[in-house]
């Protein structure tokens, strides 16, 4: 089994060819690797052990990591638009400020990880376990979180505009100051949610009507 030292030096030895299609590190054992800041755009990780590396900063324009194991990995600032991590394990995760604007996110595992301040603007976030995930001021503008499992998460100040959240589960979840304005929560679950100061203009709650502001008249 290759060491840490090894792996880096495959990894950086074919990031500097220009040639995307030899980028091909699929099911390879990378855990606890250190990419730091690394341009990994176009990079084929399917199904590769990530576990506890170091990400941070690091391009992955568009990169292929579905079914991957990043669990506990280091992804703070990552620069992950319209990337592929479907059905990837991402439980324990570092996403602070990370850009997944576009991602393909279907069924991933985020249960545990920190999102603080993530961008996950028209990410497709279907059937995505995010149990006890830090979304806090998260950006999840017209996310796709259709049956998606956001139970005991906290999105306190989260940006859900136009989101879909239809059949998600969001039992237990803290979504105060959220703002959920046209997002769409048919038949969601809402079973003690804190939902103080959030913003509901136009939101499709989950009997089906629309929530509407109270007008004061003077």
């Amino acid at each position: 089994m290759r060491n840490y030292a090894d792996k880096q030096e495959l990894i950086l030895s074919q990031t500097t060819e220009k040639s995307l299609q030899q980028r091909d590190f699929s099911g390879c054992d990378l855990s606890g690797i250190d990419l730091r800041a690394v341009d990994l755009s176009g990079v084929n990780l399917i199904g590769a052990d990530l576990r506890g590396a170091n990400l941070s900063g690091s391009i992955l324009l568009g990169a292929n990591l579905s079914s991957a194991n990043l669990m506990q990995a280091n992804l703070r600032d990552a620069y992950l638009y319209e990337a592929s991590l479907c059905e990837a394990n991402l439980i324990n995760a570092d996403l602070t400020y990370a850009n997944l604007c576009g991602a393909f996110l279907w069924r991933v595992k985020l249960s545990g990880s920190n999102l603080w301040g993530t961008s996950l603007c028209g990410a497709d976030l279907s059937e995505a376990d995010l149990s006890e995930a830090k979304l806090i001021e998260a950006s999840l503008i017209e996310a796709n979180l259709v049956r998606a499992n956001l139970s005991h998460a906290k999105l306190c100040g989260a940006m859900l505009l136009d989101a879909n959240l239809t059949r998600a589960n969001l039992t237990g979840t803290d979504l105060t100051w959220a703002n959920l304005t046209e997002a769409n929560l048919s038949e969601a679950n809402l079973w003690e949610a804190k939902m103080d100061f959030t913003k509901r203009r136009g939101t499709i709650m989950p009997d089906g009507t629309v929530h509407e502001p109270q007008i004061i008249f003077f």
